[in-house]
């Protein structure tokens, strides 16, 4: 139960009265003749009356001035729904429209170097000649342009070039391993390679031309490579000698002939492709459109998260991570985005948010594990740093722990609007946030975001209220995925998210939907702890056991056995100078008994050297898991998709040697 304790942050006159929301809450009072309550009310309305909330989201954004449609939703099946058949508009077009002389378009910033502006004018002028360029080599709709990128500026440049011309975008970041790489570009069928010549990272420079021509000879329809010069001096030579490939250094592109043209493309016309993890097997290839992106980016943004013109909004990520595009959705609000190319943990621990100060951000967007390790170190960014422009924090990757909500308001940014959000790759937006209009409590998702149908579910399709359940979204959006690349009976999309419960889309997460219409996200339901018919999320037992100080990390699987045995180990890494010894063990378990459950007390508690995770920061708890039921280390991860890929083979020994029955 809420307690005024938990209470983080309430909304005041700022957010009640010139936020975004209620901006749109005015609009629609005077043109629709709406008026709402609060908004829970407001929530109720745009999940079910979906043409007209949509269309008020087209209205109040400007979109009906861009383009006309025939209808919103001409089709409300899951999947496949068709939303404004008619409509015509250009994702780089839309994040163009909105340039403006008062304030950069893009701020960005190389680890250890100062920050550099790039003016609206330029960016239009770099998109302008990239995409002649693109046209020159003979890109257009149904060509795919590919990139090998870091968070630079031209990685912004191409994804706009790229959309201009009509041709799709996709992108892994260098860090990825080169078989990673290749497992999700082969499907892909770039025509042309943007690639970097190397990356820096925690104050070390990576050299990748010789990644680059590998990926050249591994990618046949390849015909060009844009090489950029970010390490090295513009390349005289190739990078890659294959026969039949153009290459082209980025700095040497001729200025474009005339004006920044647009392929005039309906809605659901392709845009980019985003990958899953490939951490459970071939990375699935999901296809978003125009349409879809710029109107759900417009909603979760602008409504959702209150982004404003005025703002200066960085967030910390790869370009591998779909939160690198939903950064990239700032343009649509004409707000100023923050690229950081390097470590948040560069120079120390609070690198990020050095960066932060340095860039005057306003809005900061980071990954759960790093806001935990921050906490961890002991420092205190608030008394140590400036962050007097930033307003608020959006936090995603996985749940955050208690201490953590309290540590953000007592030790980084007192005051500041927390938003932790629960979304996706599948739909490259958020399901559940924060809202202007609602308070934060410690470990709660305020709300379902406007215009999700979202619901916690039973395994018989009932549905639940205050019970944890699966999360399910029982109306269509707009950014659901066009279809899966190389899927073409959409076999594989359908099993994704729509075999659980035909017609209803299962995102694969738990989830806890209370009566007040807080979230809380409790972890991926394929990996739920089911003991005794008592089911638990990961992230709950995290909460517990990474709260001792002896505790730096975690990793919890449950594993059903042939025999119908169930083995529930708990693998920590122990903080330096705290082994993991028998006090030690008692003390987990004890916390365990004494704050979750005495059933998901661990069978085992084992001591490992690091936590693998997918390079966006979630626990492999689901390959950890068939890897302990015997699955190949091959199976169930790509190579150079994960950290401390080493560990796999760690567990694999760990199942021979000390499982039940191993």
């Amino acid at each position: 139960m809420n307690t005024d304790t938990d209470l983080l942050w309430s909304p005041g006159r700022r957010e009640t009265e010139d936020s975004n929301i209620a901006s749109f809450l005015r609009w629609l009072g005077t043109d629709r003749g709406l008026r709402f309550d609060d908004y829970a009310a407001l929530w109720r309305w745009s999940s079910t009356d979906l043409p007209g909330f949509w269309s008020a989201v087209w209205e109040f954004y400007g979109l009906d001035a861009v383009t006309g449609y025939d209808e919103v939703l001409a089709d409300s099946s899951m999947p496949g729904a068709t939303w404004f058949p008619g409509a015509r508009l250009n994702f780089a077009e839309r994040c163009l429209a909105r340039a403006t002389d008062a304030r950069p378009a893009l701020v960005c910033v190389a680890e250890g170097g100062t920050p550099e502006d790039i003016s609206w004018e330029e960016l239009c002028r770099q998109v302008g000649d990239v995409a002649a360029a693109l046209r020159r080599m003979g890109v257009g709709p149904g060509d795919c342009v590919a990139g090998h990128l870091p968070n630079l500026p031209q990685t912004v440049v191409a994804l706009l070039a790229t959309a201009a011309v009509g041709a799709v975008w996709t992108a892994c970041s260098p860090d990825f391993g080169t078989p990673s790489v290749l497992a999700r570009l082969r499907q892909a069928r770039p025509a042309v390679l943007v690639a970097a010549d190397g990356y820096r990272h925690g104050g070390k420079e990576y050299d990748r031309r010789a990644d680059v021509a590998e990926l050249v000879d591994g990618l046949p329809t390849v015909r060009h490579v844009l090489a950029i010069d970010r390490l090295f001096p513009a390349p005289d030579e190739p990078w890659s000698r294959r026969a039949g490939v153009a290459q082209h250094s980025w700095s040497a592109l001729p200025a474009a002939e005339g004006p920044l043209v647009f392929a005039d493309v309906p809605f659901d016309h392709p845009l980019w492709i985003l990958w899953s993890s490939g951490t459970t097997g071939v990375p699935k290839g999901i296809v978003q459109g125009h349409g879809g992106i710029v109107l759900e980016l417009l909603k979760a943004l602008g409504l959702g998260a209150d982004l404003r013109a005025e703002d200066r909004y960085l967030f910390l990520t790869s370009t591998s991570w779909m939160v690198w595009n939903f950064l990239v959705g700032g343009l649509l609000h004409g707000s100023t985005i923050v690229l950081y190319d390097g470590s948040p943990t560069f120079p120390d621990v609070n690198g990020a948010w050095r960066v932060a100060e340095q860039t005057g951000a306003t809005m900061v967007g980071v990954g759960a594990a790093y806001l935990a390790a921050v906490e961890r170190s002991g420092t205190h960014p608030a008394a140590e740093l400036d962050l007097g422009a930033l307003r608020s924090i959006l936090q995603t990757g996985s749940s955050l722990p208690d201490s953590t909500w309290r540590w953000v308001h007592e030790r980084l940014a007192p005051g500041v609007w927390l938003q932790s959000i629960c979304g996706g790759t599948d739909i490259c937006s958020v399901l559940a946030g924060g809202s202007p209009l609602l308070p934060v409590r410690v470990g709660r998702i305020p709300g379902p975001s406007l215009g999700v149908a979202l619901a916690a579910w039973d395994p018989s399709g009932q549905p639940l209220a205050g019970e944890q359940g699966e999360l399910v979204v029982t109306a269509p959006l707009p950014s659901m995925p066009l279809h899966f690349v190389d899927d073409p009976d959409g076999a594989r999309y359908r099993a994704s998210y729509f075999d659980t419960y035909p017609g209803v889309w299962r995102h694969g997460d738990w989830v806890t939907v209370h009566p007040d219409l807080s979230v809380v996200v409790s972890g991926r339901s394929d990996s739920t702890l089911n003991r005794m018919g008592v089911r638990m999320g990961s992230a709950d037992l995290y909460a517990v056991v990474e709260q001792l100080p002896e505790v730096m990390d975690s990793l919890v699987v449950g594993v059903e056995r042939p025999d119908g045995g169930y083995f529930m180990p708990l693998f920590v890494v122990t903080a330096p100078g705290s082994p993991l010894d028998d006090g030690l063990r008692e003390r987990i378990a004890a916390a365990v008994r004494r704050r979750l459950s005495p059933r998901h007390v661990p069978d085992a508690i084992v001591p490992i050297a690091a936590v693998p995770r997918t390079l966006t920061g979630k626990k492999l708890e689901v390959p950890v898991k068939r890897i302990l039921q015997g699955a190949r280390v091959t199976d169930v991860s790509s190579a150079g998709a994960v950290t401390h890929p080493e560990m796999l083979t760690w567990f694999a020994d760990y199942a021979g040697r000390s499982m039940p029955g191993g």
